[in-house]
């Protein structure tokens, strides 16, 4: 059993989520902008479907990827160098989550449904989430969604419709937000894709410990890209 959240703000302790399925905490609440950020200063995040209430999770052992820790291959290295992509912060926030809603590799649809993407934009609005864009020949062909507290990230997805266009994303996000001294990008849960790119787990515990550091640091007031990432 998973508790239903009530009507304020709070959430249980992490420590109570659930084994199996890893890190599910509660159900319920809403996706206001005041309960999101409650969630995330605190390692939550929502994810369910679309005939599911919203549920919240926090899975340990946790994935997180430390910005200057970010592999890059050397191809990728030269489509850095080269500028094939003009990548930009905040330019097509909307657009970038419902490309991140299509369906892919066969599957019908994505969790990121228009509760979802209205809750995000309304923290885009805020000045807390945050898109990366990459751009070819003037078309939006790749990019990555999440929130930024302090000096803390959390990547909540990315697509890419044109070979490597995510990665250049991830790859400007990573390098810009070393410059900015963020300690983490928080990438939820393993996969293969993320392992390859720098990305490691570690234990809640520890990822709750860099959390509430980083979260109380002043915000970024200007998100933009500096021109010289990789010259």
């Amino acid at each position: 059993m998973i508790p239903w959240l009530p009507d304020d703000l709070s959430f249980p302790p992490v420590t109570h989520a659930l084994r199996t399925p890893n890190g599910l905490l509660a159900a319920g609440g809403d996706l206001s902008p005041a309960r999101l950020l409650q969630a995330y200063r605190n390692g939550i995040f929502p994810w369910f479907n679309r005939d599911e209430p919203i549920l919240w999770w926090s899975p340990d052992p946790r994935m997180a990827l430390i910005p200057e820790e970010f592999r890059i291959s050397r191809s990728l290295g030269k489509i850095l160098r080269r500028n094939v992509f003009t990548v930009r912060f905040d330019t097509a926030f909307t657009l970038v989550m419902r490309a991140c809603a299509a369906p892919r590799d066969g599957h019908q649809g994505t969790w990121i449904d228009e509760q979802m993407i209205e809750a995000y934009a309304a923290l885009h609005q805020l000045g807390y989430a945050h898109s990366v864009e990459s751009w070819l020949d003037g078309e939006l062909v790749g990019g990555l969604y999440g929130v930024g507290i302090g000096r803390m990230f959390y990547g909540e997805s990315m697509f890419s419709q044109t070979s490597d266009a995510s990665k250049v994303a991830l790859a400007h996000l990573a390098r810009q937000l070393s410059r900015w001294r963020f300690g983490m990008i928080d990438c939820q849960m393993h996969t293969p894709h993320l392992a390859s790119l720098g990305a490691r787990t570690m234990p809640r515990e520890e990822f709750i410990a860099k959390l509430q550091e980083l979260v109380n640091y002043p915000p970024v007031t200007r998100w933009q890209f500096d021109p010289d990432l990789f010259r």
